[in-house]
């Protein structure tokens, strides 16, 4: 007789005791973490590249394993599977045990990374003398905590991400996508940067240092990229370095805005993004717990747009602080570059107001408030800064105002650390400035959509529970409409979930792609007209 579960119930069942194989591979994990464990109580392993070895080997076994027996002998297809009945995708007791230990981890990674065993002048001890040989080998440096955070990311994406695919077996797209931000992550975020660090110490570059450069992050994700260092640094480098800085500025003015016209946001935040690959990954588990209520979408568009502004005028600060102002030597001085800022975003945000004010809606209020509040900026920061200073305070206290309230702790401590109390997208939901940015894109130009059948709804609510926006899909789907929202990452889970094939991803043309009058009220429309431009 079949062992599989035929039950094709949409609320799923409670779950039930976890098999014996379970245990086993629960126990396998475990004995990987407690090596590190171990480590951070400064026991002192004899063949440290051996045993970090053992420790991420029984980690991504036991991950995999467990997950092979969650969903090898079940039906393609997703049910809720009982995550409310669950304490820990529930906000329940475990749930708050895991989000205060993860929280815990980043607050001593970001801030006490002596406590981990870091040594500035000297061996390393602990966790990260744990990782010492593996550091040595791609980079030839000993680790760091930022090493040990990215091994450890990695293999989280690696290990949850062959879960994922498990899981989501039924959806082509998924799976693919999925594959995509594996590999990115493996090698444009991981491998890659400590290879191009090994070239720094070898000094190969005509005496130049080649920057520690993670490929795929892009302005103003990568806030740090246009400080006086990093230019320094890019263009002593020789041509490979002053290549990697025009990348850098393309990939804001020219690569993205292709990209995400053509595809939507989902390019980046779905394929590529590191954040959002952790996300969909060790964060699946806890995408339900997102908040839908209005209040909530009201926060969201007021935190992460005010985030943009924050990065946009710190940036601007930074980078007018290393200016010079004689014309004579530079052909970019401190005015012309306020200049030039201010001319941008004047075009910007004229273009918008005259093309897409009405799709905008509401929102073209928040982008007036923000357009009126930078060039306000821009104009202080010329009658009030010198000598390094911006306003009454210095550039380099902006950026690591920034770095510390954005980069760390909203990024880092609240956006991963609270996974399983606030779900898996605090970070690219609230505040990345980066997801904001392509959104705005997508809103006005990108021909990316998720249509409807409004005809095959049942409103069974999965789509809206597993999305981890906070987006009220089921509202769209109930009445045929196209959703094209700034904050919807295009991840497909909704579509994916969908027992009625309902929702689908789709980059179509222009016209028509946001036209809500005509299914929220038939009656306004002719018919017979629509039917014909369809």
């Amino acid at each position: 007789m079949s062992t599989y579960d035929r039950s094709m119930a949409l609320t799923g069942q409670p779950p039930k005791e976890i098999s014996r194989n379970q245990k086993i591979a629960t126990l396998i994990g475990l004995s990987g973490l407690a090596i590190i464990l171990l480590a951070a109580f400064n026991v002192s392993f004899p063949n440290k590249a051996l045993w970090l070895s053992i420790s991420l080997a029984a980690i991504t076994t036991g991950t995999i394993w467990f997950s092979w027996e969650a969903y090898s002998k079940k039906l393609p297809g997703i049910k809720n599977d009982g995550v409310w009945f669950k304490s820990i995708s529930s906000q329940g007791f475990w749930g708050w045990i895991a989000g205060i230990a993860l929280t815990t981890f980043y607050i001593v990674l970001y801030f006490y990374p002596e406590y981990l065993g870091l040594v500035k002048d000297g061996e390393n001890k602990g966790v990260i003398a744990l990782f010492d040989p593996l550091s040595r080998m791609l980079s030839g440096n000993p680790a760091s905590q930022w090493f040990v955070y990215g091994t450890l990311y990695t293999v989280a994406i690696l290990a949850f991400g062959i879960k994922f695919m498990w899981k989501y077996r039924h959806n082509r797209y998924e799976r693919i996508r999925t594959m995509s931000v594996m590999f990115f992550q493996t090698a444009f975020a991981f491998i890659i940067p400590e290879l191009m660090a090994r070239l720094n110490g070898d000094k190969i570059l005509n005496g130049g240092s080649l920057p520690y450069y993670d490929l795929k992050n892009v302005w103003p994700l990568n806030y740090y990229n246009f400080e006086g260092y990093r230019i320094k640094s890019f263009l002593s480098s020789g041509d490979i370095g002053f290549a990697l800085l025009i990348f850098g500025i393309l990939s804001i003015f020219v690569i993205t805005p292709i990209l995400t016209y053509k595809y939507g946001k989902r390019w980046y935040c779905s394929w590529v993004c590191g954040c959002g690959g952790l996300a969909e990954t060790a964060g699946d588990s806890f995408r339900q717990l997102s908040d839908k209520t209005v209040k909530a979408w009201n926060i969201e568009r007021w935190v992460v747009h005010s985030v943009v502004v924050f990065v946009t005028l710190m940036t601007t600060a930074v980078i007018y602080s290393y200016l010079g102002t004689d014309t004579s030597k530079y052909w970019l001085t401190k005015n012309t570059f306020l200049i030039g800022v201010a001319i941008l975003l004047t075009v910007v945000f004229t273009l918008v107001m005259l093309f897409k004010r009405e799709q905008l809606q509401k929102d073209a209020q928040y982008g007036a408030i923000g357009y009126f509040v930078i060039i306000m900026a821009l104009i202080g920061m010329h009658f009030f800064s010198g000598d390094g200073n911006v306003f009454l305070f210095k550039s380099e206290t902006l950026r690591k105002s920034y770095s510390f309230l954005i980069g760390s702790i909203f990024s880092g401590v609240i956006g991963t650390g609270f996974y399983p109390i606030l779900g898996n997208r605090v970070w690219c939901r609230f505040g990345c400035p980066m997801a904001a940015i392509l959104g705005f894109q997508q809103r006005l130009f990108s021909k990316f959509r998720i249509t409807t059948n409004g005809g095959q709804c049942i409103s069974c609510g999965n789509c809206s529970t597993y999305c981890e926006m906070g987006i009220d899909v089921r509202a769209y789907a109930q009445k045929g409409e196209n959703i094209v929202r700034s904050s919807c990452v295009g991840c497909g889970i909704c579509s994916a979930v969908c027992p009625r094939g309902v929702l689908k991803l789709e980059n179509g043309p222009l016209q028509g792609r946001i036209d809500s009058n005509q299914v929220l009220m038939g009656n306004d429309v002719d018919l017979m007209t629509l039917v014909n431009k369809k």
